[in-house]
């Protein structure tokens, strides 16, 4: 299955630039936050593939105005063609506004989940607004990732973890794909396309 993973900026290749066959060989996107919800429902619309997104820090706007045609899977964990997907969308909490969480409110939201986690033994892929802690992360607070996140990857070893919110222009030095034990580890930042693959030597390409 060929993924397309989007976050944080709407990209000019996908929108402004609309081509009918430019995305022929996606199967599915992945949002992981921070977009307009009009761009996600064009992208649904003009690709004729499905969205699964998860709400980012700056998306209160889906509160009124959701992405139309589009699945959140924030809070849930559904199975997609066979894939195991679990999403949890927000921020480390840094104002105190919506889709902002404490670390001990992320931990709850997590343990909310976990009969649907059980039930299902894992997950294959992860999706999340906010890094995890400790994995290409930040130092500031708002960037800082959640360390529930890192203890859910090194609990149940997804084969994908894919998040956004660390823009790939804050730093030279900031990875698209790494390895943290046995997951790989996407940023998401404005588009990036890869083919899931059902182990850990999965094809990954921008």
């Amino acid at each position: 299955m060929n993924i397309l993973t989007v976050a944080d900026i709407e990209s000019k290749a996908l929108w402004d630039y609309y081509h009918l066959n430019k995305l022929e060989k996606i199967d599915l996107i992945i949002s992981c936050g921070d977009l307009d919800a009009d761009y996600l429902s064009f992208l649904t619309t003009m690709y004729h593939c499905d969205v699964l997104y998860v709400p980012g820090n700056h998306d209160t706007d889906y509160q009124k105005n959701s992405p139309e045609g589009c699945i959140c899977v924030d809070d849930e964990l559904i199975v997609y063609q066979g894939i195991r997907i679990l999403g949890l969308g927000g921020s480390i909490d840094y104002s105190h506004g919506a889709y902002q969480y404490t670390e001990s409110q992320m931990k709850w939201r997590i343990k909310k989940l976990w009969m649907q986690i059980q039930r299902h033994h894992g997950f294959d892929i992860l999706v999340t607004h906010a890094p995890a802690k400790g994995i290409n992360d930040g130092e500031d607070l708002p960037h800082q990732g959640f360390q529930c996140f890192t203890d859910l990857i090194e609990k149940y070893n997804p084969l994908y973890f894919i998040h956004g919110h660390v823009h790939m222009n804050y730093a030279m030095d900031i990875p698209r794909v790494t390895m943290h034990k046995q997951t790989i580890v996407v940023n998401a930042y404005e588009k990036f396309m890869f083919e899931y693959m059902n182990d850990i030597k999965g094809r990954c390409s921008k």
